[in-house]
């Protein structure tokens, strides 16, 4: 991987723009739909969307001050506050999203120089280093943007971004138990889950939304005829 902050911060920014446009175009009657996340309307992701950004405030705020101030209070305090704000009507939802939005990119742009060699704990409980959560809300916006089910898709992402995605994708994979062992190809590009016995190959996109649980990789093929395997979830 060799994503800088500098292209991180532009995937950031892009995703952000991308996904108000999907959020501006929606009626207020679609944001009670069902999203393609189970169990979580499209009012549930725009709400973790605002939500994630003051978590990753939360973090960058660690890194400038030294003082521990994690993403989220508590797994149950980030649940019930994406609930609690999923019962919102569509325009207090809209304004949260730009808001917080906002108050990110503010953030980011008086956070001292020596603030990004700093390192914090994600939610998971690892230590990452600050450069690490531009491309974290990078992520957030482009893969929740395909979630609100509206007519996005991975192919909207910029290549080298998701270029990146897959290399992030396949090294965390990795690191889970039980992950079967991959090969994935596309185009000029390869990416090795274990010691590679299984090769998928397909398109960029289609490899992507079937590591991360997005489909089913119909489109995909696994050592010609053979299954594709049962992947653990990537986060």
């Amino acid at each position: 991987m060799t994503r800088s902050v500098t292209e991180s911060l532009a995937w950031a920014g892009d995703g952000a723009a991308h996904l108000r446009g999907l959020m501006t175009r929606m009626g207020d009657d679609a944001f009670a739909a069902p999203s393609a996340l189970p169990g979580w309307s499209r009012a549930h992701v725009l709400t973790h969307i605002a939500r994630n950004a003051d978590a990753m405030i939360n973090l960058l705020k660690w890194a400038a001050t030294g003082t521990e101030t994690p993403a989220y209070a508590s797994t149950e305090a980030r649940n019930e506050a994406i609930e609690a704000g999923a019962t919102r009507s569509p325009a207090e939802i809209r304004d949260d999203v730009v808001a917080s939005s906002d108050r990110l990119a503010a953030v980011v742009r008086k956070l001292p120089k020596e603030a990004w060699s700093k390192h914090i704990t994600n939610v998971q409980g690892r230590e990452i280093p600050a450069t690490d959560v531009p491309w974290m809300r990078a992520r957030e916006m482009w893969i929740h943007a395909v979630d609100l089910d509206v007519g996005a898709s991975f192919s909207d992402l910029p290549p080298p971004m998701l270029t990146e995605l897959l290399a992030d994708v396949a090294a965390a994979m990795g690191t889970r138990e039980g992950c079967p062992s991959l090969r994935l190809v596309a185009g000029g590009g390869t990416w090795t889950v274990g010691d590679g016995a299984i090769t998928v190959t397909g398109t960029a996109p289609d490899l992507a939304a079937w590591l991360l649980g997005r489909s089913k990789g119909k489109e995909l093929r696994a050592d010609g005829a053979r299954k594709l395997p049962s992947l653990p979830r990537w986060l």
